[in-house]
């Protein structure tokens, strides 16, 4: 025979409040064969019908089934052998008190940490549940926007568990929750800083001017974006230093991101010489436009070469297109190739391309000693 003691907490004294309860082995081994069938029961449920139904759930038009499956399976697992304990702790002879103790209190503890749990694994990044309601909604979900929305579903699903449990026990969670009111109403005024990072992370993040993995330039750096915090945006500079820029600043910078662009912009004058005749100016330009027009990397959308206008030191011609390619290097490439095009043209017809001059006139005048001076100079 076994003895069990169970305190009554309305006793008083050293032994004053005791009862005695007692249970033999075999209760002991009953309850043991229970939890044995239980977790022989959740190798079975999990080997076998969960498989089999996770395999139908695939079949369907859609894996929202599947991913919640998947979320809620060591969750379910777990249930198994929680089910198992308690029933075999509700069939030993307990006192009232042990069983109101495990209904009310352990029970709708443990059943919330399992459904918190299963919620927690379905608002992973890898959930494909993310991708179907920003479709449902028209909302985009980027490498930016999943996370973001990732962390704060899991610290909300943590925060409402946490807040249930401690009402289940008993503790009193609207005092609590006005108590982390005042508390958050100081810790706002003394925190104006990182709270206004955190709405700018929201700004970049909803109106998303840049993703990960782009190329932006701003007035205080220019690099590729290479991660998105509530805080600050790390970019890595061409030198590969990285820069940590709070999001506050990029939230209220003009930003310019290359990576967007569909096509990259040359523009230049080119100056020749005043001495190039009407004839061979007017065959440079068309030639140079001709040669545009033909280049397979040239975005043929909009082309202008024009004589533009009578420069200080030379005749310009204004060269305006685009290159397909956006990449950097290949873009100077391009560009490389078109200028020794350019040139060839010009030597071609014997231009010669014009240099910052300026004619000076001197007046020379006769000196009181029959000399010839600069009146510019004075010499």
């Amino acid at each position: 025979m076994l003895l069990y003691y169970y305190v009554n907490r309305k006793g008083k004294g050293k032994h004053m409040g005791l009862e005695a309860f007692y249970f033999d082995w075999r209760d002991l081994g009953i309850a043991v064969g229970i939890v044995i069938i239980f977790h022989v029961f959740r190798k079975i449920f999990t080997t076998y019908i969960f498989r089999l139904v996770l395999r139908f759930s695939r079949k369907a038009p859609t894996d929202i089934v599947s991913n919640v499956l998947l979320a809620f399976e060591n969750p379910l697992r777990l249930f198994f052998t929680m089910i198992g304990f308690y029933v075999a702790i509700v069939y030993l002879p307990m006192p009232e008190q042990v069983d109101d103790f495990m209904n009310e209190l352990v029970l709708r503890s443990f059943i919330i940490v399992l459904v918190a749990w299963g919620l927690f694994n379905l608002s992973g990044t890898t959930s494909s549940v993310f991708v179907k309601i920003g479709r449902r909604l028209n909302v985009e979900v980027d490498d930016i926007l999943l996370p973001f929305v990732s962390k704060l579903l899991r610290f909300a699903i943590i925060a409402m568990a946490l807040s249930i449990i401690a009402d289940v026990w008993g503790y009193n969670v609207s005092g609590f929750v006005a108590g982390l009111g005042l508390g958050g109403l100081a810790f706002a005024l003394a925190a104006q800083d990182s709270i206004s990072n955190f709405f700018g992370g929201v700004v970049i993040i909803t109106e998303k001017p840049f993703s990960i993995g782009d190329w932006i330039a701003t007035p205080s750096v220019e690099g590729t974006v290479e991660d998105i915090t509530f805080r600050s945006t790390k970019i890595r500079t061409f030198s590969q230093a990285l820069v940590t820029v709070p999001n506050s600043t990029l939230a209220n910078e003009p930003i310019k991101n290359w990576t967007q662009m569909g096509k990259r912009q040359i523009t230049f004058n080119l100056g020749v010489m005043y001495s190039t005749p009407k004839d061979k100016l007017e065959r440079c330009a068309r030639r140079i436009d001709e040669m545009l027009r033909n280049h397979e990397e040239v975005h043929q959308e909009l082309i202008m070469v024009r004589f533009d206008k009578f420069n200080n030191s030379s005749l310009d011609i204004f060269i305006y297109f685009f290159t397909e390619t956006t990449q950097w290097v290949k873009f100077l490439e391009v560009k490389e190739d078109i200028n020794f095009r350019i040139m060839t043209i010009l030597e071609e017809e014997g231009v010669s391309v014009a240099f910052p001059s300026r004619s000076i006139y001197m007046e020379k005048g006769q000196t009181t000693e029959g000399k010839m001076f600069d009146t510019n100079t004075g010499l």
